[in-house]
Formats: structure tokens, C-alpha cells, sequence
């Protein structure tokens, strides 16, 4: 009996095969443990096993499976529930991947393949020196994202070239630099486009960007070929846009547990819109791949906008470009010039913001009004358009209209309420089309409103009320001029220089400019090259003084204005109801779209949610608002945890503040992202 208590608990042999890295094939090891053999313990036997001195400070258990990593290493064997027959698979956690950026370009990066998603993406934007991580994510590609060429000798297209960042002398730690900023020193900083000036970048020896141009990712490169956009996925109907959201990874796992690859690709991308704090000092990477991000889904059609708009865009990505190219861009400017784009970058800044405004303190006792002669349709069913005149007063979140001025004082002929309706702007500058769609939320349904104004001045004054009172802001609100200023700013942009016309198509020869690189191939292939190459210089007149960073920013800006900014879309299927619909999520509410026809149904406000959960059992979404709505879906083209994802991130991006450091409160993330599994 004596000798039986002397062995001690019952010992096993726990076969492990160990990752050799360079070598083809896994080396198995057998070790012999007990239950009550914690895992650091296990992989020091299996190191002392091994023999070969080297580095093990990065490996860690993965358990086959059950798809999961033993990372606690003071739990047991017993406790882990680990048994003769499991199969441990001793690997490194940091491990090579490829992540197409925001600009096309690829770069192989070493990445934490036994984090979480959310602290691998914020170890990978420090390395990339991208602030703010929270905005962002990793996403699976479409599987045609980029279509199959047809010649086996077409030269390799931008979208092959591969930037290595993996450099000999980083291992896993350098993943932790602070990239190119810090916070303790302030470096210097070029005015104009915001990079770095090239001392800076001596601080920061460790960062892998380091061994590279710094400019690589801050600066945006004009694409070669048109052969490249049409070579790519183009989303023509919103079921296809609702295929480039199905793939966005979960952030509470790990890219092993969703059965991601050494050297896979994936797509690093902004999910959330909501910018929080752009600031040209030390934000050229993330400002540059946010132009970047924006410019491509124009191109290729993942938003729509009018042609006007369009031409807009291809003269600020023209410009952008031509400045991006010349060595004048990268010199520093005088402190005068400075102080003038600081002034400019400034008054973008609450635009930027994704429409939130941290001063929502409001002067209760002075509420500003509007009242004008305005025109007003409703659209019924084959009717033509007849706009007829009113006198219109906006006040708090309301819109009430009379017959004329005198009757203004009695009961108008219908009072609006704007809470939670959607605004879409019905505008053409070169037509002096100024019109307002008001989609107002009702039992049924939607009901739908058309405002015609005469002129900029009074469209930006009613525009700009009319959005915040669907956020349910008055006038009074702080944001409300730099609204005004911004919608006025934006119809700027598109007022394109007819006088120079002649001039222009004079010079046309002399100018290298690839039109249909700046435009989506659909409106490519309405005009002939010279046509278009001589609409786009028309409009880049406008803005030939611009500083490049501004450019980029006014960019940024005129893509927040576009009524589809922002919105990803997913197949559901509401509780009850017998067909398909689709689900557009935004970063303050919820819209429910008929697949059919794309016209909202109804609109739900994040402000008014008050519980939202996911059964997992027949993966449902319900969601609770004020007052006594409730809402249940599934998801037809993804996991219900993506769309729970969504909703809970941008509650979560709604409670930063200014006066936070650029510390997360992860755990918060994880408990409204979760969905309480």
C-alpha cells in the first residue's frame, strides 16, 4: 500500500507534435504527465524533451479538438479537461499573415494567432501606425474579390505586389513598438501631408516600418490601370453588398479558432464609421488609408453617388494624385502657411466626427427657428411631379407647413415630426436641383416627403435641421453651423468650373491624366476619354490650391455626405414576416430594407434601444426600443454574432470621449459585443 502512494496520481503519455517551423514536417514528442501537471509544466518537459536550445518564449498549446489554446498555464491537465487521447499541437502564437490593406497594397506582417481578433488588430494598427484600432477589423475576401485572369502573362497587377514588414531582426516583441508616434514626444510632423520628417523615424528603430520608406502607407499612389478595377469585384445589386459584410471575423476569438492559416489573406478594413479625433499631426496613415478605403469603394461601385459626384471625386483623387507624385508636396512649409491649413483641417474636424458632437449642452431658452417659402410633393403612385409652395417653419425636431405666411398662425396643414427619420439629399448643382427626402417613420412604414429649396444658402440652413433632428437635435445644438458649413463646402466641390473650358481642352494634350482611372468603369464607359479627362480638369480648377492633406480630408468629408455612407447591409429574415429583407446597419441606427425595391421600411435609432440579445439556439437577434417596439431577425448570409457584433461595437464607439487617453476598456467591448454567450 505504502509503495502505491509513493507513485502518486495515475500518469499517462500525452503524445505532442511540435511546430518546426522551416522544417516540412511536425515533430512528434511523447511526454509522460498526471492530471495534476499544470500546462506551463507540460511544455517545459516537452522543451527539456526536445534538447535544441533555442527561443520557446513564443510557443503555446493549441488543442485540435476542441479549437481552443491553453494560454492559462497554471491550470491542470484535470482542470483544462485534457486526456490521454487529446491532440496538442505545440506552435508559435505569432505567426505570418497577409492583410490587404485599405489601399490595395498587401503586406506579410507577424500577427498574434492566439489573441483575441480585437488585440491582434491593435497589435497590427501600432504596427502600422494607425490610431484608433477600435474603428477597425480584419474581413474573409469575396471569393471572386479579384476575378480570375484570363492570360497567364498579364503582368502582375498592383493588387500581387506584396510589402514584407516581417523584418530578420523583429521577432514577436517588436510587435509591441509604438510604430512611428509616441506619446510622450511630440516629433515633427510635415504640414501638408502629415508624415513624419525623416529624423523621427530614428526613434523608432524597432518598428518593422522602420527598415522601410516611413511614407509607404501615408502616402496614396494612383492606380496604373484601369484593368485593375475592372478586374475586381463590383457590387451591381445591394445583395451583392450585402456579400462584401458576411466575412467579418469575430472579435472575441481567435484568428486559429476560426480556422485562419499561416500566410492566409485578409482584409484589413474600417468596419465602424464613426472617425473619432482625426488629427493630421499624427494621423497621416490612418487619414491616407481612410482616403484610400473611401476611394476604392467609389470606384467600384460599393456606394452609389450621381455623376455630378462622381466627378467630384475623380478631380479630388486627380489632384491628390499630382500632389502625391510631386517632390514640392513632401517639403515643409512655412509656419504662416501652417497656420492657414491647421485653420482649414480645424473646421473639418466636427464633419469628421461621424456626425457626433461632444457638447450636446443646449441653450433651452433660445432654440433657433427657421420659416421660408419652400415647395413640397408627396409622391403617389403615377402621378407626375407637382411641387407646390408652402410656408414652412422648422422648429425643435418639428417641420410644420401652412397654405402661405398669413396663415402661419393658426393650425398648419401638417406638422412633421423628424425624430428617427432618414434625410437623403436630392441635389444637382449643375441643374440648381436643391431638394430634401424625408423618409418619416410611421406604424406601417414609411412615409415619404419631397422639399425643394431655391438656392445653397437656404438648402445647407434646412439640410443641416433636418439631419440633426433625426438624430433628435434642435438648432440649438453646437454642431449645427459646422453642419451648415459642411453641406455648403460639399456643394462647392461640386460646382465645376465652366469657364475654362476651352482653355482646358487646349491643354489637354499637353496633360498626362488617365480619366477612366478615377471614375467606376459604369461611368467610364459613357464618355470618350478625352470628354472625360476634360470634365475631370474642369472640376479640378475648383480646387488647384488645395494642400494635399486638406484633399484628403474634403475627401473623406464628401464621402460622409453620400446617402449611402456608412451602411452595412446583411440578408435577414424578420420574425413572422414570409420573405427576405435586408438589414442596413449605420452607426446610429438600423434600417430595414425592402430587397426588392432598396427603399427603407422602417428606421430603428441605437439612442432608443434598450435591450438587445441573440438566442443562440436558432441564432435570432432580438432587439428592444422605446416605446414598446420589439424586433427579432436571422441571418440568412452570415453568423447572427457578425450583426450582433455591429450593433454592439458602434454602442460601444458612442462612449469614447476627448478626454479619455488612447486606452481601451476592452472588456467593455466584449461584454456589448458578446451577446452574452
Amino acid at each position: 500500500m505504502t509503495h502505491v502512494a509513493a507513485v502518486g496520481p495515475a500518469s499517462w503519455e500525452l503524445c505532442v507534435a511540435v511546430d518546426q517551423q522551416n522544417e516540412s514536417e511536425n515533430l512528434s514528442v511523447t511526454i509522460r504527465v498526471s492530471g495534476d501537471l499544470h500546462i506551463g509544466g507540460v511544455m517545459f518537459r516537452l522543451v527539456e524533451q526536445i534538447g535544441v536550445a533555442r527561443d520557446w518564449s513564443d510557443y503555446a498549446l493549441w488543442w485540435e479538438q476542441k479549437k481552443c489554446w491553453l494560454l492559462k498555464t497554471h491550470w491542470t491537465l484535470d482542470k483544462c479537461g485534457v486526456q490521454a487521447d487529446a491532440k496538442l499541437f505545440f506552435t508559435p502564437q505569432h505567426k505570418l499573415l497577409r492583410l490587404r490593406l485599405p489601399n490595395m497594397k498587401t503586406v506579410r506582417l507577424k500577427v498574434s494567432f492566439s489573441s483575441q481578433v480585437f488585440k491582434a488588430v491593435t497589435e497590427v494598427c501600432r504596427t502600422l501606425n494607425i490610431r484608433r484600432p477600435e474603428e477597425l477589423s480584419l474581413l474573409k475576401p469575396v471569393e471572386d474579390f479579384v476575378r480570375k485572369k484570363k492570360k497567364k502573362d498579364t503582368k502582375e497587377t498592383m493588387l500581387e505586389e506584396v510589402i514584407n514588414l516581417d523584418s530578420p531582426t523583429s521577432n514577436s516583441g517588436s510587435l509591441g513598438s509604438p510604430g512611428l508616434y509616441s506619446k510622450t514626444m511630440t516629433p515633427m510632423y510635415d504640414p501638408v501631408n502629415g508624415t513624419p520628417a525623416s529624423s523621427t523615424i530614428t526613434w523608432f528603430t524597432d518598428s518593422p516600418l522602420a527598415d522601410q520608406n516611413c511614407n509607404i502607407l501615408a502616402l496614396s499612389q494612383p492606380i496604373s490601370s484601369s484593368e485593375i478595377l475592372t478586374q475586381m469585384y463590383q457590387p451591381r445589386t445591394l445583395i451583392d453588398k450585402a456579400r462584401l459584410n458576411f466575412g467579418w471575423l469575430d472579435s472575441s476569438r481567435s484568428l486559429t479558432e476560426q480556422g485562419i492559416q499561416e500566410d492566409d489573406l485578409l482584409l484589413l478594413r474600417f468596419k465602424y464609421y464613426c472617425f473619432f479625433d482625426l488629427n493630421p499631426k499624427y494621423d497621416a496613415v490612418r487619414i491616407n488609408q481612410l482616403f484610400e478605403q473611401a476611394r476604392w469603394a467609389i470606384l467600384l461601385g460599393e456606394i452609389d453617388c450621381t455623376e455630378e459626384e462622381m466627378l467630384m471625386f475623380a478631380a479630388l483623387q486627380y489632384h491628390i494624385s499630382k500632389l502625391s507624385l510631386s517632390a514640392d508636396s513632401i517639403e515643409l512649409t512655412t509656419d504662416g502657411e501652417t497656420d492657414e491649413i491647421e485653420a482649414a483641417l480645424s473646421n473639418l474636424e466636427v464633419a469628421l466626427e461621424g456626425g457626433k458632437s461632444n457638447r450636446i449642452l443646449e441653450d433651452i431658452t433660445d432654440i433657433p427657428k427657421l420659416a421660408d417659402n419652400l415647395k413640397l410633393f408627396r409622391p403617389k403612385k403615377l402621378t407626375l411631379k407637382a411641387y407646390k409652395q408652402y410656408w414652412f417653419v422648422f422648429k425643435d425636431t418639428s417641420i410644420s407647413y401652412f397654405k402661405n405666411k398669413e396663415a402661419a398662425h393658426g393650425e398648419p396643414v401638417e406638422k412633421l415630426n423628424l425624430r428617427g427619420c432618414e434625410v437623403v439629399p436630392d441635389v444637382s448643382v449643375s441643374q440648381r436641383r436643391f431638394g430634401i427626402k424625408l423618409l418619416i417613420p410611421f406604424a406601417e412604414g414609411m412615409n415619404e416627403i419631397h422639399v425643394r429649396c431655391d438656392n445653397e444658402s437656404q438648402y445647407s440652413k434646412w439640410m443641416a435641421a433636418c439631419i440633426l433632428a433625426s438624430k433628435g437635435k434642435t438648432m440649438a445644438d453646437s454642431s449645427y453651423r459646422s453642419e451648415v458649413q459642411s453641406i455648403l463646402s460639399f456643394l462647392r466641390l461640386k460646382n465645376t468650373n465652366t469657364t475654362n473650358t476651352s482653355q482646358t481642352s487646349t491643354n489637354i494634350e499637353n496633360i498626362d491624366i488617365k480619366p477612366e482611372c478615377f471614375v467606376s468603369p459604369k461611368y467610364a464607359k459613357k464618355y470618350k476619354t478625352k470628354q472625360l479627362a476634360c470634365r475631370i480638369l474642369e472640376a479640378q480648377q475648383n480646387i488647384s490650391q488645395m494642400p494635399l492633406m486638406e484633399a484628403k480630408m474634403r475627401f473623406i468629408q464628401a464621402w460622409q455626405s453620400l446617402p449611402e455612407f456608412g451602411i452595412a447591409y446583411y440578408i435577414v429574415r424578420f420574425r413572422d414576416a414570409k420573405k427576405e429583407e435586408l438589414l442596413g446597419v449605420s452607426y446610429n441606427r438600423l434600417i430595414r430594407i425592402d430587397i426588392a425595391t432598396g427603399d427603407p421600411v422602417t428606421t430603428w435609432r441605437f439612442s432608443n434601444m434598450k435591450q438587445w440579445n441573440v438566442n443562440w439556439e436558432i441564432q435570432q437577434v432580438a432587439i428592444e426600443f422605446d416605446p414598446n417596439i420589439s424586433v427579432a431577425f436571422t441571418c440568412q448570409n452570415a453568423s447572427c454574432k457578425v450583426v450582433h457584433e455591429y450593433i454592439g461595437g458602434y454602442i460601444f464607439l458612442s462612449t469614447r470621449s476627448k478626454d479619455q487617453n488612447e486606452t481601451l476598456d476592452e472588456d467593455l467591448f466584449h461584454k456589448l459585443t458578446g451577446g452574452q454567450e
